[in-house]
């Protein structure tokens, strides 16, 4: 990997979330997943604040490779009950916790959890997230079992509509703040400045920083 070449456009990035941050700071999750643990590494160098994993046995084996030198782990991907044991010791932050069954093990299996609820506010029956009506329920389930609960996440629409973009980041910063919660995970490669606007306070970036992924072997 061109280590000069993303720590470029990583200060590229940091330019722009000064410029147009509205909630103050925003970190900046550095999406590892399909790159191997070259890309964990860099990041660490780099100085991300987080590193984000969709999948379980990927997440596994590459931070293996890497501990314990790299950023905080956070869990992006649709999880499973049973992934939740074997990845306690790996994740510092669970990011898509859309239903009780999930915040029911992850009290059982990593008590004290630190976690972002994810809502679907596109009503996109293919994506992860409850129901922005169903947020706060899940909050208080989440907060009755001792869990952190730092904020709220979405995933902006397929689509990319602006319009519809805006939106639902709109919809879940102000669920965010009905709910008393800083924290609002939102904005991707590809709709950053749509979720700065609206007042996100964590970007996940994978193909901004590293460059397209490799295809699959």
């Amino acid at each position: 990997m061109d280590e000069p070449a993303i720590a470029q456009r990583l200060t590229q990035l940091r330019s722009l979330l000064n410029q147009c941050a509205t909630r103050g700071p925003v970190a900046v999750c550095a999406v590892t997943k399909g790159f191997g643990a070259q890309a964990v590494q860099i990041a660490h160098r780099l100085g991300c604040e987080a590193i984000g994993e969709n999948y379980a046995q990927e997440a596994i084996a590459k931070l293996a490779e890497v501990a314990p030198a790299h950023p905080p782990v956070h869990f992006l991907g649709r999880l499973q009950s049973n992934k939740i044991r074997s990845l306690a010791s790996t994740v510092a932050v669970w990011q898509s916790v859309d239903r009780a069954s999930l915040v029911d093990e992850l009290v059982k299996r990593a008590p004290g959890a630190r976690i972002y609820v994810q809502v679907n506010a596109t009503n996109e029956p293919d994506k992860g997230g409850c129901a922005l009506h169903a947020a706060a329920d899940l909050v208080r389930h989440a907060r009755m079992g001792g869990l952190v609960v730092e904020g709220l996440m979405t995933v902006g629409p397929t689509d990319a509509h602006p319009e519809r973009t805006q939106a639902a980041f709109n919809a879940v910063r102000q669920a965010a703040d009905d709910l008393e919660l800083a924290g609002c995970s939102m904005g991707m490669s590809g709709d950053i400045e749509l979720a700065l606007a609206a007042g996100s306070t964590m970007v996940r970036v994978g193909t901004a920083l590293f460059g397209e992924r490799p295809l699959p072997k």
